[in-house]
C-alpha cells in the first residue's frame, strides 16, 4: 500500500471520503508478542482525536495494573479536567467489572466472561464508545464461556461509527471473516526463550 494508497478500489457506490472513515472491526492474534501493546497504542491514537475510549480486559489479573492502564486513565482524567483529548473508561473481569457491585477475584470466570460481553453488546448498541478495546478475548470465545456467532452478529450489525480492536491468540475463523484489519504476531525470538523474566517498560 505505497503512499497510503489502497490497492483497488472497488465498485461499491460509496465515495472515497465515505469509504475511507466506515468503522473498522480489527484483530490482532498470533502468538507474538505486541497484540495488547498495538492496540493500547490505536487507543492513545484516538485518545488525541477526542475519541471516547472503552477497554474491557477479559482475562488478566485485576492485581496487574499495566503501564498502558495508568497512561491512559492519566489522559481520562485530564480530559475531565481541561477537555483535552476523550474520555476513557477501563474495566477489568477480575475486579468483578468496574460497573458491578461484586469486587475482587470472580471465581466463575465464565458467567464473568458473559457479564461483560452482555455490556458491551449493550453500549456497542448505545454507541457508547468510538474506539472499543477487547483485550484478550479470544479466549473466551474459545473456550465457549461466549457464544461466537453473537459476537460475530453484534460486530457486523453495530450501529454508526464504532471501531472495534479485539486481541488475543487463536481467533475463530469466523471472527476472522468479519473483520476488516487483521494481524498476526508472529514470535522469531524472544527474551523469555533464553530464560529471561519479563522486565518493567517492555512487559508492563
Amino acid at each position: 500500500m505505497p503512499k497510503g494508497l489502497p490497492a483497488s478500489v472497488p465498485d461499491d457506490g460509496l465515495s472515497t471520503r465515505q469509504r475511507r472513515n466506515r468503522p473498522l472491526v480489527m484483530v490482532h492474534t498470533g502468538d507474538g508478542k505486541g497484540k495488547s501493546t498495538a492496540a493500547f497504542g490505536l487507543a492513545l491514537r484516538g485518545w488525541n482525536q477526542g475519541w471516547n475510549i472503552g477497554v474491557f480486559q477479559f482475562v488478566k489479573s485485576a492485581k496487574w495494573r499495566i503501564g498502558e492502564q495508568e497512561v491512559l486513565e492519566r489522559l481520562g482524567r485530564l480530559h475531565r479536567q481541561t477537555g483535552e483529548g476523550g474520555p476513557v473508561e477501563w474495566h477489568k473481569m477480575g475486579s468483578g467489572w468496574s460497573w458491578s457491585r461484586k469486587q475482587g477475584d470472580v471465581d466463575d470466570h465464565a458467567a464473568a466472561a458473559r457479564e461483560g460481553w452482555n455490556e458491551v453488546a449493550r453500549r456497542l448498541m448505545a454507541q457508547t464508545h468510538d474506539l472499543v478495546i477487547l483485550d484478550e478475548f479470544t479466549y473466551p470465545m474459545k473456550w465457549g464461556w461466549v457464544d461466537v456467532d453473537e459476537v460475530v452478529t453484534a460486530l457486523a450489525d453495530r450501529p454508526g461509527y464504532q471501531h472495534v480492536v479485539i486481541t488475543g491468540r487463536d481467533a475463530d475463523p469466523k471472527l476472522i471473516a468479519v473483520a476488516d484489519l487483521v494481524t498476526e504476531m508472529t514470535k522469531v525470538k524472544h527474551p523469555m526463550d533464553a530464560g529471561q523474566k519479563g522486565q518493567k517498560g517492555i512487559e508492563w
